[in-house]
């Protein structure tokens, strides 16, 4: 069972693979686009468990039933509690990482990534946001944040009504008001929407790469990942971005992301700045990772330039280990491993 199309997870997006023909037992819901939000996909999983259940009783012949979830967040209490909820058994795989190799292929190839070395770097970071209400509100704290401390002189990119949840960002913001009494009045002196040169409405650019004149200029890329919140490691597309455009990152995800991201055979910028913001806990990260920031946008241009330097040879590793393969064969291994494991339990 899976959801079709890409990215869709109500019931009705839900889509049997099976067969009338034959008995059907041993089932498996591919969850592997969205990390589980307890809140939004309970109907979904319900559906799944009631469409088991009719099937199992419409073939009680075939023995003891299997039944199994397969997602891409790794060592996650979101799939414990749905496990333990539905008694399903949990596999996993990078799905991510897979969906970034496809869509970011060939651009080394291009003329559109500027040379590492040819960059003069004029900003601090680029910061794209779309989706920033409902469970993404971890993209509002981090530009109320980069308002706060007058960091705007860096690419920025921030709507004015959510395009997902339709709703105005001063509406947005208010659930957020205990955490930050002033977030109505910071959000309040910007004017809104601020676009990148060029667009309007902010589109989708999940599956391309694009900005490359402000990646080129900019320091690191400020990637605000799905979910910053939580025990779990969930890594999208948005991370492997500045890996494919050959540049530095700082990640506004869960704890340990980085950790996360290095057990696949990337290397991160320890050393040439502060990542212990990776070990904060969710209620301290993101004021962490502000309080970086704002360190590194005080500096001099020169002192940017200089950083962005000392970062070439982390730069090149994971631009190769992208694009030359070897991060496709940590993924495939990883991948047969998962589906011996569900032939072997599956038996």
């Amino acid at each position: 069972m899976f959801c079709d199309p890409f990215g869709h997870t109500n019931p009705e997006n839900l889509v049997i693979n099976g067969a009338n023909e034959i008995g059907m037992n041993n089932y498996i819901l591919f969850h592997d686009q969205e990390p589980i939000h307890l809140n939004i996909h309970k109907d979904l999983f319900d559906v799944v468990a009631r469409n088991t259940v009719d099937l199992e009783n419409s073939y009680m012949d075939t023995g003891p039933q299997k039944r199994a979830i397969v997602t891409s967040e790794f060592n996650s209490e979101f799939v414990d509690h749905v496990c333990m909820k539905y008694s399903w058994k949990s596999y996993y795989f990078f799905f991510h990482g897979w969906a970034a190799l496809d869509w970011y292929r060939g651009y080394d190839k291009t003329f559109l990534i500027k040379p590492v070395a040819k960059r003069k770097i004029t900003k601090t970071f680029i910061a794209p946001n779309r989706i920033v209400a409902g469970e993404r509100q971890h993209r509002l704290e981090i530009l109320y944040h980069i308002f706060k401390n007058n960091m705007i002189n860096n690419h920025i990119s921030c709507p004015a009504t959510c395009p997902a949840e339709n709703i105005s960002i001063h509406d947005a913001v208010k659930p957020l008001i205990g955490k930050y009494p002033d977030i109505e009045s910071v959000f309040a002196q910007q004017t809104l929407p601020i676009n990148f040169e060029g667009e309007t409405n902010h589109p989708m650019h999940s599956c391309w790469l694009s900005l490359f004149d402000e990646c080129a200029e900019s320091l690191l890329y400020l990637v605000t990942e799905t979910v910053a919140t939580g025990r779990r490691h969930h890594i999208t597309e948005k991370t492997f971005k500045p890996i494919a455009m050959g540049m530095p990152f700082v990640i506004v995800g869960t704890k340990g992301s980085l950790e996360y991201l290095r057990s696949y055979g990337f290397r991160t910028f320890e050393g040439i700045w502060d990542e212990s913001y990776d070990y904060s806990e969710d209620e301290d990260r993101i004021k962490h990772i502000a309080s970086l920031l704002r360190s590194i946008d005080e500096l001099p241009p020169a002192g940017k330039q200089d950083l962005f330097d000392m970062a070439q040879e982390v730069i090149e590793h994971n631009w190769n280990h992208f694009y030359n393969g070897g991060f496709e064969t940590v993924l495939w291994n990883e991948l047969q491993q998962m589906l011996y494991q569900i032939q072997k339990d599956f038996r």
